[in-house]
């Protein structure tokens, strides 16, 4: 493609480098070429001239996503002064409260404007909602598999629009999330109900729903986990899962979503630390593999957006290699941004020495500086006005919120099971309610208008989350049956908690543990929530298939 006029002049004035330019040139369509001004024709103006005023350290640092220490601003200033990384991430440890957030969010952009070429940073977060949260405050939402079984890209939107309010809300502008992969092993240890479900088609259509939502509200979307992490019976945190796949069975199955969000020009996506025999014959994860990142998302798939690796501190990227020697395999693997470096400094040296002894040289490095530059641009990163901390508080406490994160939760809601017409049970029966969750679920039985007892129950309502193989929680529900009690159970993971109960009379999926979620299933046993959800995935041990969703 043609360089657009401003970036012609702007590579001849600011001596970036061949590639730089090229990179400029393919992802800024002129309407001369036939482009328009709309998202797809972005042109960065500020992006190539902050990269013409880096150093070598300023650039390194850009590549970096560290993770942000203590609450405060003051705890930070030393990380960033040292390394000028292109973005921090919060977890848990980092967040008290709206107010707090917001302060923190402010407070470290205003010590990164200080430092070096003064960019901003991408504050990040694992906000996927549902078992992946780190916020402490907010509105809780259902996980991905939820939305898969409402058969709605319209829900996506909903839970991916008001989070993204949220976060601008904290000062916060990127999010790892969505989940592109297709969950296709019930016994996936880190997945699960983290994915929209097991069918790529309906995957895909959430995933770049949910991704163009937040780009729209101004955060930048990760699709996670290239090349796909939902046939794993390993947890890459602990260890390092191996998918000895066919390459046509894992194109037909798990590439669809990442070649959907690709097309649709998603601003990054996330590697997986996974091993793929039949995409790469070595023995690295793909993280670090040049045959599937550059290989494969890059040259087959032609994505030239930004790509961050998965958390390095993770031991299913550690196996053979030092933490230095990590961060420079990945950026030869075609990776932009390295997120949470378990050692800064010496992935800094070994990144330095790389480009001094010509295994990386600084036009490759321009390359995924760029990328950020212009991703920091596009998403208003570069001017952003301060974050107000005295309003965030109240930006969080929209009931509005809270409104769609039930609508949502009550759109997922499947009745698989429903023997003799048992649900929803009449007006003002009495229930028992046992097992995952029992006190919360017994609250919203109570709203929603029956009555909750230890003895003489009409029925009884036993919680599960991961019942196959559970003799703690199949107990409960043996014990009812005995007694001749029908038996209602809510699952609150995967579905695949059906195969643990094959004579259960009564059973509802609502694929997570939120109270909204709660609040859903305890709707359909009163009988006031329609169940209108589907199973995103198989219950291979039930011989129950996707799709399957009762009426009342």
């Amino acid at each position: 493609m043609r360089l657009p006029a401003p970036y012609a002049l702007a590579c001849v004035g600011l001596a970036l480098s061949t590639a730089a330019c090229t990179l400029l040139g393919e992802v800024n369509p002129s309407e001369e070429d036939g482009g328009s001004p709309t998202e797809e024709s972005f042109e960065p103006v500020l992006a190539p001239r902050l990269l013409e005023e880096m150093d070598l350290g300023d650039k390194i640092g850009q590549l970096m996503v560290l993770t942000a220490q203590g609450t405060t601003a003051a705890e930070n200033a030393a990380l960033i002064e040292t390394y000028r990384p292109g973005g921090l991430i919060y977890f848990d440890a980092n967040l008290t409260g709206a107010e707090q957030i917001a302060s923190l969010s402010a407070g470290v952009q205003e010590i990164a404007a200080e430092q070096g070429a003064g960019v901003p940073l991408f504050l990040g977060i694992d906000q996927e909602q549902g078992l992946v949260a780190r916020l402490p405050v907010g509105t809780s939402f259902p996980d991905a598999m939820a939305v898969g079984a409402t058969g709605d890209t319209g829900q996506a939107v909903l839970r991916a629009t008001t989070t993204a309010a949220e976060l601008n809300a904290l000062g916060i502008n990127l999010n790892y999330a969505p989940v592109a992969d297709v969950n296709t092993d019930p016994d996936n240890p880190v997945i699960g109900i983290r994915s929209f479900g097991s069918d790529p088609a309906l995957v895909s259509e959430m995933a770049v729903a949910e991704a163009g939502a937040y780009a729209e509200a101004g955060i930048v979307p990760v699709v996670k986990h290239f090349p796909g992490h939902g046939d794993t019976d390993v947890d890459s945190h602990t260890g390092l899962p191996v998918i000895d796949m066919p390459r046509d069975e894992w194109e037909a199955e798990h590439l669809p979503p990442f070649r959907a969000a690709v097309d649709a020009g998603v601003d990054a996506v996330m590697t997986a630390h996974v091993i793929m025999p039949q995409l790469d014959a070595g023995t690295d994860p793909a993280t670090l593999s040049p045959a599937i990142i550059d290989g494969i998302l890059r040259g087959e798939l032609g994505y030239d957006g930004v790509v961050t690796t998965d958390a390095l501190n993770m031991e299913g990227v550690r196996q053979d290699h030092t933490d230095g020697e990590i961060a420079v395999r990945a950026l030869e693997a075609g990776v932009d941004q390295l997120l949470m470096l378990p050692d800064p400094a010496a992935a800094v040296a070994a990144i330095t020495e790389a480009v001094e002894q010509d295994r990386l040289t600084e036009e490759r490095i321009d390359e995924s500086v760029l990328r950020v530059l212009v991703l920091k641009e596009r998403r208003g990163v570069l001017e952003a006005d301060p974050v107000d901390p005295a309003a965030a508080e109240a930006a969080l406490s929209d009931p509005a919120h809270a409104e769609a994160a039930q609508t949502v939760a009550d759109a997922s809601a499947t009745l698989v099971r429903n023997e003799s017409g048992l649900l929803p049970l009449a007006a003002g029966a009495r229930v028992r309610v046992e097992g995952t969750g029992a006190d919360r679920l017994a609250g919203a039985l109570a709203e929603a208008g029956l009555e909750v007892v230890t003895e003489g129950a009409d029925a009884v309502v036993v919680g599960t989350n991961g019942a196959r193989g559970s003799a703690e929680q199949s107990a409960p529900v043996e014990a009812a049956r005995a007694q001749g009690l029908p038996v209602v159970v809510v699952a609150q993971g995967g579905p695949y908690d059906l195969e643990a109960f094959p004579g259960v009379e009564g059973f509802i999926a609502v694929y997570s543990s939120v109270d909204v979620s709660l609040a859903a299933a305890a709707g359909v046993v009163a009988g006031e929530v329609e169940p209108t959800g589907t199973l995103p995935v198989d219950i291979p041990g039930a011989d129950v298939a996707a799709g399957t969703g009762l009426g009342f």
